[in-house]
């Protein structure tokens, strides 16, 4: 498909007539299915990109961090959100910087040159960004699954085990003092419906609320993604699970490339796609359940992307000190009317 021609489609006339894209965009490139290779018939098209910040943006009084139209799925990031997100390896953006030439609709000259400067974003951060969302692309599927193959009981103690690892790995996103002391069990329920239900226990002294409340939003989170879905639709939900389970592999494969191999490959290798179409396309889904075959496979790949975060030749942390140069470069250029 020649991604350009969509340039001329009236649905993306934005892109010429919004005054913070037409003649600004850096890099407009596609996303989703069509930028892993994973598409097939039907298949949405996602863009993805990013502009300059506007001289008003960096000195006056305006503010501007992405520009989303919701009906062609076109997300366009300021330069300064993006390079904050880059800089820890954040999955969903750092793959704007690794696609094939001919998946680019929009490369301008300061867009080449964020791509010449994308190593310095390359560090092992990388391992705790595609770890995480990793990590919660598994915990989608289980509960998925537990919730309807197992009594209320049971169920409770399956949130419980991944409520607990989201209780982890809020802490370990956080320095000593602001990790959470708390026991999280099981107990006789006092909600209405219930057997049983999850309960915590902890103490907090001079703790600041903000912090408080990012820690009750991430457990929560775990609880509400387990229950948001109701009555199953077996059809739907073993495509959406079929989908949720192919992002998994992908993860690690994208996450194994930059720890290895410091390569930011967003389409995937022909030998990679034919596992993850096989996974969309429900080859290892077996009367509504994830057979053995495909957690084997997701073993195999946690034990390949923990290798590869222990022999990376990556630095532990970008260097924030080129990154600012670099970033300095062209908001200079921006702030003297040459961009």
């Amino acid at each position: 498909m020649n991604f350009k021609e969509l340039l001329n489609n009236p649905e993306y006339s934005f892109l010429k007539t919004d005054p913070r894209l037409k003649d600004r965009i850096m890099l407009l490139g596609v996303s989703g299915s069509y930028g892993y290779g994973t598409n097939r018939e039907g298949s949405d098209i996602d863009l993805r990109g990013v502009t300059p910040n506007l001289p008003s943006d960096l000195l006056g009084l305006t503010s501007f961090e992405q520009f989303e139209d919701r009906k062609t799925d076109t997300v366009i990031y300021s330069f300064g959100k993006l390079t904050g997100l880059l800089l820890n390896c954040n999955p969903n953006t750092i793959e704007i910087l690794g696609l094939n030439d001919d998946q680019y609709l929009i490369k301008s000259a300061l867009g080449q040159e964020l791509l010449d400067h994308r190593d310095l974003f390359l560090s092992k951060r990388a391992a705790a960004s595609f770890g995480h969302y990793a990590e919660a692309q598994l915990r989608r599927l289980q509960n998925a699954i537990a919730r309807d193959s197992l009594p209320q009981p049971d169920r409770e103690e399956h949130i419980l085990r991944s409520v607990r690892h989201a209780l982890e790995d809020f802490n370990r996103r956080h320095e000593e003092s602001k990790r959470i002391d708390a026991s999280l069990f099981i107990d006789n329920a006092e909600t209405e419906g219930f057997e049983t239900e999850i309960y915590i226990d902890g103490t907090f002294t001079h703790y600041p609320l903000r912090k408080f409340t990012e820690m009750a939003n991430t457990l929560g989170s775990v609880v509400r993604d387990y229950d948001k879905i109701g009555k199953r639709n077996h059809k739907k939900d073993d495509n959406h699970l079929n989908k949720h389970a192919m992002h998994l592999v992908r993860l690690f494969m994208m996450g194994i490339d930059i720890l290895a191999d410091a390569q930011i490959r967003t389409r995937r290798p022909d030998s990679d796609l034919v596992l993850l179409r096989g996974i969309r396309d429900g080859a290892y889904m077996e009367n509504g359940v994830l057979n053995a075959a495909f957690y084997e496979i997701v073993a195999d790949y946690e034990r390949r992307f923990v290798e590869a975060e222990r022999s990376s030749a990556l630095p532990d942390e970008p260097d924030i000190e080129a990154v600012g140069r670099f970033v300095e470069s062209v908001n200079r250029r921006v702030i003297a009317g040459e961009v």
